[in-house]
């Protein structure tokens, strides 16, 4: 599993593919505090992407990598 939950905090890992998708949207339905860690994050498929526009979690962390972070800090204000 790419992405692990913990009490309010997701933490992405490596590459994240659409297959997390309805786990992240049941997810962040049931979190509204929620939060997001990237920094470990590779790839995002743009449905996940759409999921975290649309939620609107609080950003613990970007990726690491400076490319994705600048994209996702971008996309995630």
């Amino acid at each position: 599993m790419t992405i692990e939950y913990q009490n309010n905090v997701a933490r992405f890992t490596d590459t994240v593919t659409i297959e997390e998708a309805d786990g992240l949207l049941a997810w962040l339905a049931s979190h509204p505090d929620a939060r997001a860690d990237l920094a470990d994050c590779t790839h995002c498929h743009a449905a996940i992407l759409q999921l975290l526009m649309a939620a609107r979690p609080v950003l613990a962390a970007l990726p690491r990598d400076a490319g994705l972070a600048i994209w996702l800090g971008a996309a995630l204000p």
